[in-house]
């Protein structure tokens, strides 16, 4: 896991509009505020259309409420939601250095790594092939929050139940079951 300044981790996410970067991010905040921890997250919106590149940030600290809504520059953790992105924006600019990123993608964490010139850790998970395999559609955000959970160790699994089943319904489990098998697919290289 990342070192925590201050007892705050900080998180961007990389998607596209539709993927569900911004539930993610509210999703994470929800079960660390659920876990008594201090948390806040927020999008931040280019052009506003599906397929748009979107950022999402969160920051969860165990000490002190977080009042700033600043964007991430220095992120702890990088989550990467579409991996076109990786070749079209530097995800990994002003990673921390004992950071880690974390990719939707086929490629092995070593290939990423390699390709991405990157010091820092990097977890790579096959997101999208998981979320059509257990949601029947190509929405990866409940299975990369499940991938962040094991690179990361931000919230506990069981916490995301209720912000779960606020969100989704009736497809609560599903996305919970999405989320389990990224987490046990994951694939961290130090």
């Amino acid at each position: 896991m990342p070192q925590q300044n201050n007892n705050m981790i900080e998180i961007r996410w990389h998607g596209r509009g539709g993927q569900g970067a911004v539930t993610s991010a509210e999703l994470v905040a929800l079960a660390a505020i659920a876990e008594g921890k201090n948390a806040r997250a927020f999008p931040s919106f280019g052009p506003e259309r599906r397929g748009a590149p979107v950022l999402a940030f969160n920051r969860v600290s165990t000490g002190e409420p977080i009042r700033t809504r600043a964007e991430i520059a220095k992120p702890d953790v990088v989550v990467v939601l579409d991996p076109g992105l990786l070749r079209i924006v530097d995800v990994a600019a002003g990673l921390k250095e004992d950071g880690v990123l974390i990719a939707n993608t086929k490629k092995s964490p070593a290939e990423l790594k390699a390709e991405l010139h990157l010091k820092q850790r990097v977890a790579t998970v096959d997101a999208t092939a998981i979320a059509r395999e257990v949601l029947g559609v190509t929405i990866v955000n409940t299975t990369m929050v499940g991938a962040l959970i094991k690179a990361a160790g931000v919230v506990d699994m069981e916490s995301l139940r209720e912000p779960l089943k606020h969100r989704f319904g009736h497809l609560a489990e599903r996305n919970a079951d999405a989320m389990k098998e990224a987490f046990r697919k994951t694939v961290i290289e130090e």
